[in-house]
């Protein structure tokens, strides 16, 4: 049984939730003519306004955390300009969150940006590193004592795994059925299609942004080994800043990372993927209270690298492998190496079959128990997501929510798995 100190909930990002996050880079580029997105997000499912009827909702069900995002370019809509309005909403979501037993996980950047910062060379410009320690100042000085838990950045590797699928994606020479394949080997949603026509929308991009479109770095892009220091120095800054000005805070950061299984042969090629996800990372985090893990698949490597899943393996409707035990073989592969507290920030489905959603989530928690009962410090699991949401290029196909939205009226219809999953608070496990 879990103890009464582990935290169990869901996990959100806000531009995937609030709506009409118009100062934002992603709004810009959903909107642009050519754009790669499926759909713009628009009003979202309105968490912004309903933020108390989906917190309540999982309260009711037995949930005890919840992960979100503070919406950087909400806070800081212009350069140097914080909005005291947007900070008391998120005041407000705090207060609510504590008021009602809920431990709030923050996450100050989960992929999307202020306009105004990709214009001044986004994720690849040593500036970001000043904008974001100004930036999480602002909000640990106003917040700080109404957050027990941050995590600086969301996925800080995530641009080193989409330019490997680019680059693999360009080795097929555009092939779509090898596109399509590619789609799970991502743990974010992003329209692999080669076929769109790219030439009107970068040309739009950088009359969006004001800048060489070759020049636009958003942090869902392929990204240089000098982006990848500029995320980390990022994170470093950051919580330096936090523990400045409330030392009392838990800092970490959150990965993907997969569950990378060898066949004879393919070791290496494991091993190589360990080191990329997260092995590299760690001189950067020795800091750090607690590490995010996310994860919601494995990757089986042989002795010519990836091996995919055949066609008879049972498939999410991401394109990932049905494999809910991941999550424990990564608790005890970041274990081997790194003694810390881990938090698991997101894992899930997406599937239009809840009942599918229901093992998942049962299968995925023995794991994190038996982990914990081998002695392994897993303090929480936050599942992906509470609400069925934007994915970002994908748009709102997928189903990850515990909770389905009409959004035509954003009805909200709560799913057997919220109950499944806050019954664990009080739950006997295999």
């Amino acid at each position: 049984m879990f103890n009464s100190n582990f935290l169990i909930g869901a996990a959100t990002a806000a531009h995937q939730v609030e709506g009409n996050n118009v100062f934002s880079d992603f709004w810009t580029m959903e909107n642009i003519p050519g754009s790669s997105y499926k759909e713009p997000s628009l009003d979202a499912v309105d968490h912004y306004h309903r933020f108390k009827e989906d917190i309540q909702l999982l309260v009711e069900a037995g949930c005890n955390a919840f992960r979100f995002s503070i919406e950087w370019a909400r806070i800081e809509p212009t350069k140097g300009k914080f909005d005291n309005k947007e900070i008391e909403h998120y005041k407000e979501v705090l207060e609510f969150c504590h008021q009602n037993g809920v431990t709030p996980i923050v996450t100050l950047h989960h992929f999307s940006s202020p306009k105004w910062l990709i214009s001044e060379g986004g994720w690849e410009s040593e500036s970001t590193i000043e904008y974001f320690g100004n930036y999480s100042r602002y909000i640990v000085s106003e917040l700080g004592n109404l957050i027990p838990y941050i995590c600086t950045i969301n996925e800080a590797n995530m641009g080193k795994q989409i330019a490997k699928i680019i680059k693999s994606m360009k080795e097929s020479n555009g092939n779509n059925a090898e596109n399509k394949r590619e789609s799970g080997d991502v743990q974010v949603g992003l329209n692999l299609d080669m076929k769109t026509k790219m030439e009107n929308y970068y040309r739009s991009l950088g009359e969006a942004f004001g800048i060489d479109p070759r020049k636009v770095q958003p942090f869902l892009a392929p990204r240089t080994e000098t982006g990848e220091q500029i995320i980390m120095k990022c994170h470093e800054k950051a919580r330096q800043v936090i523990k400045t000005v409330n030392p009392n805070i838990k800092v970490g950061i959150t990965f993907s990372l997969y569950d990378h299984q060898a066949l004879p042969g393919g070791e290496e090629y494991a091993k190589k993927e360990q080191h990329d996800d997260l092995l590299d990372y760690l001189p950067y985090l020795q800091e750090d209270d607690f590490l995010g893990v996310q994860n919601y698949s494995r990757k089986i490597h042989g002795p010519n690298g990836v091996v995919k899943p055949d066609d008879n393996s049972r498939l999410t409707k991401m394109g990932y492998e049905y494999y809910p035990e991941a999550l424990a073989n990564v608790l005890r592969f970041v274990a081997k190496h790194w003694n810390i507290p881990m938090l698991v920030t997101e894992n899930g489905i997406s599937t239009d079959f809840d009942e599918e959603r229901v093992e998942f989530i049962e299968r995925a928690l023995n794991g994190v128990h038996q982990c914990i009962e081998e002695g392994i410090n897993v303090i929480g699991y936050t599942h992906w997501s509470l609400l069925d949401n934007f994915e970002w290029q994908l748009g709102y196909e997928q189903k990850f929510g515990l909770i389905a939205v009409d959004r035509k009226t954003q009805t909200r219809y709560p799913k057997e798995s919220l109950i499944f999953l806050g019954s664990f608070n009080a739950k006997q496990l295999i």
